[in-house]
């Protein structure tokens, strides 16, 4: 299969994306594999599953393009048998073959799919909780290894409004001959006649956020949003065919679900494994990464710290043999980019062929599906200085590196088009000019729908109406004089096309008239004390008598010694204090894994500030 032409069928002959109101994911899987099914190519290995339960070095698990559409087929079958149209269906187990088939399954079925995660993973139980009273699953998925907690998370619900648990291991493959497309069945065709909706912009699944900041809230997603998104992403990113993705992202989250599906859908080649693989060895994916024939393009996308656990943990030896040589790129995104990061793994993995220029520092969030911006051609990623004291002033003003007060930002990127980014003042929603700092706008297909059942943070996120343009130059030319601009809530400013991120808004820190970025704070401490564990430091303020009082958590470094705290305490007083000209009120060492997380794996700052004050979640 042409995997450039059938990509290419969605866009009009000006490059503009065009969909028909007809399709859905589940019937682009299907067409696309009957395609390979025609040419006779399905018996080709897509998936492959590494094992590490029983052995250090692994047990990969293959699945050809058939079995997978085979065991796809029998998760909606059995679906069709036990649900209704549009019931939705929670996913609780950890990264695994069966997730991804229950994932696509389920939207083969007709029902709306809910990626969470194995109830026994740690810290997350009362997100959890939350997610699971808030879009009342009536069918609850997962697979053999994760099946006892899952019975244990609903063992005290009563037995009358317990969801059916279905563990998708257990079916059998001749289930798939009795699957039915839903939009063929008399139910699907009476959804058809009632709706005033087209396929193409009916929820496909629900994305719940991570909750570190507010009570989780559920994304939902059309299927017009995830494929502009991903048709966006293909085209801006210039992926090339054949391609293989490398991934242990967590499959309910966002990034990790959305292209593990679309590189099932698409009939691309994969390699997963679970979180938890990587993080004890980061060795076993930087293995994976290393090039295997001729003809693969391998890519990757992976949080800022998988970086800094490879360069620590993960440089293989001369017996693995490894040629990164075949990596075309390696989007990092979820949290903020530094470029400490990717300077050390740059210069940790060049000897075994890692090119310059594959690193893409991305910019994203669920509520735009996935991705906004990311580098474009064959540029490195962008790291300029600028002055703070500007920077505290709301401009971005580009300096020499040796100046006093020169800070470094790492761009994100250009726009992912077609869709439309601005920078407003949040207070007179206007647009801003270049090299002004304020509250990221997007306007695109690839915007989701809203939040499940919150009309209010619906309106207030996603109901937005520029105040006014700019009359040059405007960002937002060609765009509808509409309400459906998204505010993200992040703070940042666009230098020479490209964006870089500032901060939350709501993270924001105001001490005596001047605003202080956290992630800038946190940088300065990162360099501070080599005794801190990198990248895992929260930087808030909270109320004083007169004025705001700053205070700094930060992560003792692995093996690090506890009587090494002060020494590292001063040193990081010295250095806030002589580069933002603030003392903070208050800094602490703490222990490693003790900051509040979100469950996408960023720091929490909000959280981190509520239990330093010893307030109620």
């Amino acid at each position: 299969m042409d995997l450039q032409a059938a990509i290419g069928q969605f866009f009009d002959d000006k490059g503009q994306i065009n969909l028909d109101p007809r399709l859905t994911l589940a019937g682009l899987c299907e067409t696309l594999y009957q395609a390979e099914a025609a040419a006779g190519t399905v018996n080709r290995p897509c998936l492959r599953f590494w094992d590490f339960s029983e052995s250090r070095e692994g047990t990969p698990i293959d699945f050809t393009r058939a079995e997978i559409n085979t065991r796809i087929k029998s998760v909606a079958a059995r679906l069709q048998q036990v649900g209704t149209i549009g019931d939705r269906v929670a996913i609780l187990a950890g990264n695994s073959p069966e997730y991804i088939f229950s994932f696509i399954g389920a939207l083969y079925a007709g029902l709306i799919p809910v990626p969470l995660y194995d109830p026994t993973e740690p810290g997350h139980a009362d997100h959890l909780t939350a997610v699971l009273a808030d879009c009342k699953p009536s069918i609850v998925l997962t697979n053999s290894t994760s099946a006892a907690a899952v019975r244990r998370q609903f063992a005290d619900v009563p037995a009358a409004e317990r969801p059916r648990i279905l563990s998708v291991d257990s079916l059998p493959d001749s289930l798939a001959e009795s699957y039915v497309n839903p939009l063929m069945t008399e139910a699907g065709q009476a959804l058809l006649a009632q709706s005033q909706t087209a396929p193409l912009d009916m929820m496909a699944f629900l994305q719940y956020t991570s909750g570190s900041t507010r009570t989780p809230a559920g994304v939902v997603l059309s299927n017009r949003s995830i494929m502009t998104n991903v048709l966006q992403i293909f085209t801006a990113a210039k992926l090339k065919t054949p391609l293989r993705l490398v991934t242990w992202l967590p499959l309910h989250h966002d990034m990790g679900i959305i292209l593990a599906a679309f590189v099932t859908i698409l009939g691309l080649e994969m390699e997963m494994m679970t979180p938890r693989d990587f993080i004890q060895q980061p060795v076993r994916w930087v293995r994976q990464l290393s090039k295997r024939d001729e003809h693969n393009n391998v890519y990757a996308v992976v949080p800022n710290f998988a970086l800094e656990l490879a360069v620590r943990y993960g440089l293989p030896s001369e017996e693995d043999q490894v040629d990164l040589s075949a990596l075309d790129g390696v989007i990092v995104g979820s949290e903020p980019v530094t470029a400490r990061a990717i300077k050390q793994f740059h210069d940790a993995f060049a000897p075994f062929g890692l090119p310059g220029n594959v690193i893409r520092p991305s910019y994203g969030l669920a509520e735009a599906t996935l991705l906004v911006a990311t580098p474009q051609g064959e540029k490195n990623a962008r790291i300029v200085m600028v002055d703070r004291e500007e920077l505290s002033n709301g401009r971005a003003v580009i300096v020499d590196e040796s100046h006093e007060k020169a800070v470094p930002l790492m761009s994100n990127g250009s726009v992912v088009r077609p869709q439309q980014m601005v920078i407003v003042d949040p207070e007179t929603r206007a647009e801003l000019p270049d090299g002004t700092i304020g509250e990221i706008w997007t306007h695109g297909d690839n915007t989701a729908a809203g939040y499940l059942n919150r009309p209010e943070e619906t309106q207030e996120t996603f109901r937005n109406t520029l105040a006014s343009r700019l009359p040059e130059n405007s960002r937002a030319e060609g765009a509808p004089d509409d309400d459906r601009w998204m505010a993200t809530g992040d703070l940042g400013v666009i230098i020479d096309d490209e964006i870089y991120i500032t901060g939350r808004l709501k993270d924001l820190i105001v001490i005596a008239g001047r605003n202080h970025y956290p992630q800038d704070i946190e940088y300065t401490v990162n360099h501070a004390s080599e005794h801190i564990r990198p990248a895992a430091i929260a930087a808030f303020a909270i109320e004083g008598d007169d004025v705001e009082k700053l205070v700094i958590l930060a992560e003792r470094d692995l093996g690090r010694d506890p009587s090494g705290d002060a020494e590292a305490i001063e040193a990081i007083r010295a250095a806030v204090t002589s580069a933002h000209g603030v003392v903070p009120s208050d800094i602490k060492i703490v222990d490693v894994d003790a900051i509040a997380r979100s469950s996408s794996g960023k720091i929490a700052r909000r959280v981190a500030r509520r239990h330093y004050l010893g307030e109620a979640e």
